[in-house]
């Protein structure tokens, strides 16, 4: 186990396009005033952070690994998580999962993209996304693996059934205890039902609807009883808005968290990697947006992850997160 502890770093104001309106004052109470520098993991290269907050009361980030020296995500093979209790010490608690411990996985390994993970019932349930097959692109199946615990010994138990071959899966689990998954890509998100065993669909999944300009990296919150979809969009600089980069980060608002969404805009503009993927999670009374950016290699498959304050307008609206450099 490795300990990382950074420097203290107070977060950044707002920048001057987002709102005026001035903090609440459930945000002047927030417990996190100062945070480790961006990146916050700086001895191995992550991406794709799915941030939970579990009973202990720690924050845990689960974070895909791209491997060096690289060649596009192919190589990616491994999970990692972290953990902090001040968002300033963060704790590597190693590797928890690769692809060669995955039974139906494709026999040459690599592709261990955007995971995540959900809790119900004494039992952390890992989802991850793998082909099955040589022929990557059409095999996409999404894994389970199962814990007692957070940070080790999960075992891999196969994979959801009745699912489209799309990556990066999302699981919220609702407060009445309801699971809902999702999955997308290539312009595609859907969502369903899970069963009480965290492993089944629970009827079929189905497009989410009203989403503006979808790529991948489905994410689902919810904020004084509204459900928030996240995602990455497809902007490049060849969109020639006068917006450099590629992924921003949007998101829309519905009053089920299966849609119908409404599309509200833009929550983060690009990062310096090709590629985007969020979270956003509440801890310790203060909102955080995690994601990943290229500023430790300057390369864009060698990628590290990020987190800012994320702050919420008193239409429900999010102000547009400020990237601490």
């Amino acid at each position: 186990m490795r300990i990382f502890i950074f420097a203290l770093l107070v977060a950044g104001t707002m920048s001057s396009c987002q709102s005026s309106n001035t903090h609440s004052e459930k945000e002047k109470a927030a417990g996190i005033d100062s945070m480790a520098p961006n990146p916050f993991i700086t001895d191995l290269y992550t991406a794709d952070p799915s941030a939970h907050v579990w009973a202990d009361g720690r924050l845990y980030v689960y974070a895909s690994h791209d491997i060096a020296p690289p060649r596009g995500c192919d190589l990616m093979d491994r999970y990692h998580v972290f953990s902090t209790d001040d968002m300033v010490h963060w704790t590597d608690h190693g590797e928890i999962l690769n692809s060669s411990q995955v039974p139906w996985g494709r026999k040459e390994g690599g592709f261990m993209w955007a995971p995540d993970c959900a809790y119900k019932d004494g039992t952390y349930y890992f989802y991850f996304p793998h082909p099955s097959e040589t022929e990557w692109n059409d095999s996409w199946k999404i894994g389970v693996a199962t814990s007692k615990e957070p940070t080790a010994n999960f075992t891999v138990q196969g994979y959801i059934e009745g699912m489209d071959p799309l990556i990066d899966p999302c699981v919220y689990v609702d407060d009445d205890g309801q699971a809902y998954i999702y999955n997308g890509g290539g312009g595609t998100c859907k969502g369903g039902k899970l069963k009480d065993n965290m492993v089944e669909l629970d009827g079929p999944m189905r497009t989410m609807e009203g989403l503006t300009d979808f790529h991948e990296a489905a994410w689902v919150h919810k904020y004084e009883g509204k459900y928030y979809l996240s995602y990455s969009d497809n902007h490049d600089d060849n969109w020639n808005d006068g917006v450099r980069g590629d992924n921003r980060m949007r998101y829309a608002i519905g009053d089920s968290p299966l849609g119908p969404w409404k599309s509200m805009g833009i929550y983060m503009e690009p990062t310096d990697s090709y590629t985007n993927h969020g979270s956003i999670v509440e801890y310790k009374g203060q909102w955080f947006a995690f994601y990943h950016n290229s500023a430790l290699s300057h390369h864009d498959w060698l990628r590290s992850i990020c987190v800012d304050k994320l702050y919420y307008n008193d239409d429900g609206s999010i102000r547009m997160v400020e990237q601490r450099k």
